[in-house]
């Protein structure tokens, strides 16, 4: 029997109609899961005719689980000791340690340090290492363990030639690579800065926005800016202000910053702008501890002491 168009039905084949049964198995169709087919000559007959709806639900599909998922800050943006999340930028409050790639915060060293340990791991307790290459070789460690956050965190050393290390930046990019294979939302951030403006690789501005959004999925705040600046730089505000709100809500002043830039040109609500200083100032309320405030000003004091030209 030939294929004949038909209306579309639940169950039956979108092309000829044969309804499914244990002698039919109708398979979706992979992209938009809006119809079934019988045969993969039924799904490429009907594809003229499907084509234009498949893409337009694809794209919805893609937006769903875009800015559907990514909401909550990523596992490693917690302290592991104090269990409350790091203040963005990260950089600026934490440390990252070497011998177990644990991100530690401000308030957590100065407290460890504050109650005898010194200069060592406050989570696993491993004496610091002051050299590149005793760090190397914990780094390393990590890396053969398969660590995702070690192999990545090598990829940085070698892509900015730093740590005992020549730069490389191919070699810091086949590690990031790798990182993000294994699950590290930093390689992916890190593989999205690199392809996206074409620093150490061929540019690639498509696939390092997918790097971005595999990113954003899984709770990074800075894949989540970049998204809403690419999709400003194009003149799409909301969906800009879709990604700047997500990213904005878990601390991320440099989104605020972006909306109230927005709101001011006429591109965003008074009520979108007041909405993501909300939603910041609670994000930050949620990352405060007396430990914290102990670091800080400790930090401050320093570089007030450096600044003056006093030793410390």
């Amino acid at each position: 029997m030939g294929c004949v168009p038909v209306a579309t039905a639940a169950e039956v084949c979108a092309n000829c109609g044969k309804e499914g049964s244990t002698a039919v198995n109708l398979k979706n169709c992979n992209a938009c899961y809006l119809v079934k087919y019988c045969s993969v000559d039924c799904q490429k007959i009907h594809r003229k005719q499907h084509k234009n709806a498949c893409k337009e639900r694809a794209a919805e599909l893609k937006d769903e689980k875009l800015y559907g998922q990514g909401h909550e800050r990523a596992e490693g943006d917690f302290c592991p000791l104090c269990l409350l999340a790091i203040p963005l930028p990260m950089d600026n409050r934490s440390t990252i340690r070497a011998c177990c790639m644990k991100l530690v915060c401000d308030g957590c060293c100065l407290a460890a340090s504050k109650g005898g340990f010194g200069n060592n791991c406050p989570f696993c307790r491993t004496p610091s290492e002051e050299s590149d290459r005793k760090s190397l070789q914990m780094i390393r460690k990590r890396v053969a363990a398969k660590d995702p956050e070690g192999i990545a965190y090598l990829g940085d050393l070698y892509y900015h030639g730093v740590g005992g290390l020549d730069r490389d930046m191919p070699r810091g990019i086949e590690l990031w690579s790798e990182a993000a294979e294994l699950g590290s939302d930093n390689a992916l951030f890190n593989l999205g800065v690199a392809y996206y403006h074409g620093l150490g690789a061929v540019q690639d501005r498509a696939k390092g926005i997918r790097s971005w959004e595999k990113a954003a999925m899984k709770g990074d705040a800075r894949s989540r800016h970049n998204l809403g600046k690419v999709e400003l730089t194009m003149g799409k505000f909301d969906r800009a202000m879709r990604h700047y709100l997500i990213s904005a809500k878990m601390g991320d002043m440099l989104s605020v910053d972006e909306i109230k830039k927005m709101y001011v040109q006429g591109q965003a609500t008074k009520l979108q702008y007041a909405e993501a200083l909300k939603g910041y100032q609670d994000a930050v309320e949620e990352t405060i501890s007396p430990q914290r405030d102990d670091a800080k000003r400790f930090g401050d004091m320093r570089s007030m002491m450096r600044n003056a030209g006093y030793q410390y």
